[in-house]
């Protein structure tokens, strides 16, 4: 039996640069972005019999063959791993699992990467995960995401990320002390809106546009690079403003990037003392990422009520074998 963990990520800043119709034509992309303690746990375990059970959130699965598996990252991962008969595959998480910003796709792709070479007794560097889990996602499966996702649940940590031209990813980790990785997360929290929403409609819509996006995603890049240097700085209240700009930003990607749900719930919060803010991920729903000096969250919490706060603690840590056994 193999048990992996793979965390959850909130994006800062340069979110629709890492999209292939941006950074191969507009001279790469950069995303800063940060790991969390909320994670996706794939268990993989021998079966007696050759059968393969798959079970996740929505069902079950019992089927005979690797072909017949609906699920259609487990089939891939079990194609590219060799892992084809006589296993079970369960998976859990921390958070809910489809539509909530915070990058769960992909976390699971490189979660069940690695639960099953872990399986094979082979172990995969992060690296080798985020690039396999990239390749099933986008070139095998033909989701229209970008890379961050992956990268981020692979390494873990706060980073900052480049997407070259030329397809290739280069990976700056930001060097924060724990008391400053713990300073940082006492800014930052997370609000579920309650409402979940399907990214591909969203990011199918930006990569149409991507021209004429060009000098919004521009601007969004030097955000991004702006972020980094403000986290460096251990400026937070300066990270606050930045993400601001960007949620201003990110709005004029696509009309379902927000909705007017979202945008009072982020109104409350402003109104509330918070420096600034975003709705992960792609947007529509999902969680709002809250930025504010820790004395406001209790008025935050308050004006945002009865939706539940969530602490962010970031995580250094990205996916990892937890479990080995029989």
């Amino acid at each position: 039996m193999i048990i992996s963990r793979t965390p959850l990520r909130i994006s800062f800043a340069g979110g629709g640069t890492d999209l292939p119709s941006y950074y191969r034509q507009y001279g790469g992309g950069e995303v800063v972005s940060a790991a969390i303690d909320r994670y996706i746990y794939v268990l993989v375990n021998e079966k007696f019999d050759e059968d393969i059970r798959v079970s996740y959130s929505r069902t079950a699965e019992y089927v005979s063959r690797v072909e017949d598996v609906r699920h259609p990252m487990v089939r891939e991962a079990m194609r590219a791993s060799g892992v084809t008969k006589a296993v079970e595959i369960v998976t859990i998480s921390d958070i809910p699992a489809e539509g909530t910003g915070l990058g769960s796709s992909s976390s699971f792709a490189v979660g069940i990467l690695n639960a099953l070479y872990a399986f094979r007794g082979e172990l995969r560097s992060p690296r080798e995960l985020a690039e396999e889990a990239c390749h099933i996602e986008i070139d095998v499966l033909g989701e229209p995401i970008g890379k961050q996702d992956q990268y981020a649940a692979a390494f873990g940590g706060v980073q900052h990320y480049i997407f070259r031209p030329d397809d290739g990813v280069d990976v700056h980790p930001l060097p924060l002390a724990r008391e400053d990785r713990e300073r940082l997360s006492s800014y930052l929290s997370l609000y579920y809106s309650g409402l979940t929403r399907s990214a591909g409609s969203i990011l199918q819509e930006q990569n149409r546009r991507t021209s004429n996006n060009r000098e919004n995603l521009e601007a969004m890049k030097e955000l991004a690079r702006q972020t980094r240097d403000a986290i460096l700085a251990r400026d937070f209240e300066r990270l606050g403003a930045l993400l601001h700009e960007g949620w201003e930003r990110k709005k004029r990607l696509s009309q379902g990037v927000t909705n007017p749900v979202l945008d009072d719930l982020y109104r409350r919060a402003r109104e509330a003392g918070a420096l600034g803010g975003k709705v992960t991920g792609a947007g529509g729903g999902g969680f709002l990422l809250i930025a504010a000096p820790p004395q406001r969250a209790p008025d935050i919490e308050r004006a945002m009520s009865p939706i539940k706060r969530v602490p962010v603690r970031i995580t250094t840590e990205g996916s990892r074998i937890i479990f080995v056994g029989r």
